[in-house]
């Protein structure tokens, strides 16, 4: 049957509002990467102590590591919305590959590993969040 065509349309009574592109005042903006950087610093510290005592170089690689993911996905969620989906998309894959590999480098894996399991995951995530980006965005 072709009733879906007959059908009446729907009209909206308002506006729509458009999209709030700037997420500057949000308490999501900071609160993520600041979780995201505290679980990887910790992650990072948990695998290079190992069971063993802890010292204070440990603890210095796991608050810098911290803190240097925080403050890149910071910057990746302030600036989003002035990348296309594309670049958007590859700079996601790319600070999860690299945060991947990097966890994995410290769990005693070789260079070539730690970057060949960094590439997958960030293909990966690149994949996912292109075809992600493509079909949502309005």
């Amino acid at each position: 049957m072709a009733t879906h065509a007959t059908m009446p349309m729907r009209r909206r009574t308002h506006a729509r509002t458009p999209a709030r592109r700037e997420h500057g005042h949000s308490a999501l903006v900071w609160a993520v990467p600041l979780v995201l950087g505290v679980i990887l610093g910790f992650w990072a510290f948990f695998i290079r102590r190992d069971g063993g005592a802890t010292t204070g170089g440990q603890i210095w690689l796991g608050v810098v590591s911290g803190v240097v993911f925080a403050a890149l996905c910071y910057a990746l969620a302030r600036f989003r919305w002035a990348l296309s989906p594309g670049l958007r998309a590859t700079a996601f894959g790319v600070l999860t590959g690299g945060a991947v590999g990097f966890l994995s480098s410290l769990n005693g894996r070789s260079v070539l590993m730690s970057s060949f399991i960094g590439l997958v995951v960030g293909a990966g995530m690149l994949c996912s969040l292109f075809y992600l980006f493509h079909t949502h965005d309005d």
